[in-house]
């Protein structure tokens, strides 16, 4: 049988544990002299169990004034016994048992700053009375509530624009014909880098006569509204380049290479901002270039709410279909330019007389500046600008276009106008901007080039929403043209290298005639090479003219109001769809 030894235990009257060795005069078997009793393993939980005889003053121990720290926990407490020393007696110093007392979180410095159990112990806000605590949650449940609707929103905006804009479907402003030849597509991204300074222009000829501008408009407020008028006996043009006789002279002057209108080069340099589709035709011939507008051009008629996300009705019929709202808009344009001017005998005049109108023909008071930009140092480009407008300033004369934003029905914009144009004028400018961005862009462009000091926009609106041959003038803005294409993020340098990469792309092309094309679904324009005659026979000019009353404004020898009365709304009509088919 095997035996078991039991060693002896000594005795401690002194205290709990083993006796010192010095004083009782015993020692541990195999145990070093001069080395404290504890193990060189940290693993190991070798030591003393309890001490009771210990000093159980708390004072500086952490909660000892609020009872939080109890005596009997020091009792295993031997952290800062220096007769208990380890090989980590420096680490241990810095452990204290978990104190889940709440004030002691203010006096604690090593608690971790964000401690999960510091944040949302409840304890914590104590102080404060119950229901305070459930209207906070329940604030703060609304705000979440709030911000993640707010995020929806967004998200699905996002994801349903592009898909708005392609259910309905836009279609080619010109029919793209099987045998033309599409030489290049250009991405509107790329248009975003493009740069390019020109130094100021020249004036070469002022042609035509102005009226001074009736500042009386500039303080009409919704209460006080003006209708808008109709000027059915005054002529308005929209001659393309190539048949505008000041342009062929100076063609054959070879004053310049590249010749244009404003309306053609506000559409190229406000290219990125367009959403509907459009087309220039650029003619090739010797050395020079010219960009023009087909015969009923888009370029004739005003765009509405092209930019907005909101799409219009896709019925022909319907008042508020894309095609009825830009006739609608551009007569509303061309009366509003006639009605904000002073009608008297007192004109001012330039070199030359209109080269468009006929003799003793009435037509609407216009300047045309020809004007001379170089663009390198053998290539000049010269476009015909106009102006609506005069006004004396410092005793200084001053150069106004006049155009005229409209309002349809707020319950596509969302804001009505009558309601905020007179204390929140800024939030309707800025939803005009956001539905129609390249409009603006492109008056404010036009206002560039002719060498504008003032730009003046008119906000007219219908009657009634369902009316759209009555209408009247809710306000009248001015803006000086450098400071508000600032405003419209509209970058000059910018605008002009647009128009440089496709003089240079154009000026490449062997002699002939080509198309710009506007895809109709993609931010992008395409280069077409077309046959000579393209173009020659697609609109009937003829007829047009018998009726002066209903004719559209989008016809080069007229400009009068389309549907002028009610009762030639079927007419109208029927002009109108005369004006689709043909574009």
């Amino acid at each position: 049988m095997v035996g078991f030894e039991i060693g002896a235990v000594p005795f401690n009257p002194d205290g709990w544990g083993p006796p010192d060795s010095a004083t009782a005069g015993l020692s541990v078997p195999n145990h070093p002299s001069n080395v404290p009793f504890a193990p060189f393993s940290r693993s190991e939980k070798l030591g003393r169990i309890a001490d009771w005889t210990r000093n159980m003053n708390n004072s500086g121990r952490p909660g000892s004034k609020q009872g939080g720290y109890h005596g009997a926990d020091s009792a295993f407490d031997f952290s800062g016994d220096d007769s208990f020393a380890t090989l980590a007696a420096d680490e241990d110093s810095s452990f204290r048992l978990v104190d889940t007392s709440a004030k002691s979180h203010h006096h604690n410095p090593n608690r971790p700053k964000f401690n999960p159990r510091w944040r949302f112990n409840p304890n914590h806000a104590r102080s404060q009375l119950p229901q305070r605590r459930d209207e906070e949650q329940e604030a703060k449940k609304r705000d979440a509530e709030k911000e993640r609707a707010r995020r929806d929103r967004l998200y699905n905006a996002n994801r349903s624009q592009p898909q708005r804009r392609e259910s309905s479907v836009f279609k080619s402003s010109v029919d793209i014909q099987p045998e033309w030849n599409m030489l290049d597509q250009i991405p509107f991204s790329s248009f975003s880098k493009l740069s390019f300074s020109v130094p100021e222009p020249e004036d070469l000829l002022i042609c035509g006569s102005l009226e001074f501008y009736d500042r009386s408009y500039d303080r009409i407020t919704p209460k006080n509204s003006r209708p808008l008028e109709r000027f059915k006996s005054r002529n308005f043009f929209k001659v393309t380049t190539t048949d505008d006789p000041v342009i062929r002279r100076l063609a054959n002057e070879d004053k310049a290479t590249v010749f244009a209108t404003d309306s053609i080069l506000s559409t190229l340099m406000c290219a990125a901002r367009s959403v509907y589709s459009w087309d220039i035709v650029v003619q090739r011939v010797g050395n020079k270039l010219f960009l023009d507008k087909r015969d009923g051009s888009q370029l004739d008629l005003l765009a509405v709410h092209e930019t907005s996300q909101e799409p219009l009705p896709d019925t022909k019929d319907d008042i508020n279909s894309m095609h009825s709202l830009s006739v609608e808009a551009a007569y509303i344009n061309q009366n509003f330019s006639q009605q904000a001017l002073i009608r008297d005998a007192n004109k001012v005049t330039f070199e030359e007389p209109n080269p468009f109108a006929n003799e003793g023909e009435e037509v609407a008071p216009v300047a045309y500046r020809y004007r001379r930009w170089k663009m390198a140092d053998d290539m000049y480009l010269v476009s015909r600008c106009e102006v609506q407008g005069v006004v004396d300033i410092n005793n200084q004369r001053s150069f106004v276009t006049l155009n005229a934003l409209n309002e349809f029905d707020p319950k596509y914009s969302g804001v009505d106008w009558r309601q905020k144009l007179e204390t929140q004028r800024g939030a309707v400018l800025a939803t005009e901007l956001k539905n129609n961005a390249n409009k603006l862009a492109k008056w404010t462009t036009q206002a560039l080039l002719a060498g504008a000091d003032m730009m003046k926009l008119g906000y007219v609106s219908r009657v009634h929403p369902r009316d759209h041959f009555n209408h009247v003038i809710l306000a009248v803005v001015g803006y000086k043209p450098k400071d508000f294409a600032t405003q419209i993020n509209l970058n000059t340098s910018n605008m002009w290298g647009i128009v440089k990469s496709i003089v240079d792309l154009c000026m490449k092309l062997k002699e002939g005639k080509y198309v710009l094309v506007k895809d109709p679904s993609k931010p992008q324009v395409r280069i077409y090479d077309v046959p000579q005659d393209a173009f020659d026979n697609d609109y009937v000019e003829e007829p047009l003219p018998e009726d002066e009353q209903v004719q559209p404004p989008a016809e080069d020898a007229d400009g009068t109001e389309a549907s002028a009365t009610v009762d030639g709304a079927a007419d109208d009509k029927e002009v109108a769809k005369e004006v689709v088919a043909a574009a």
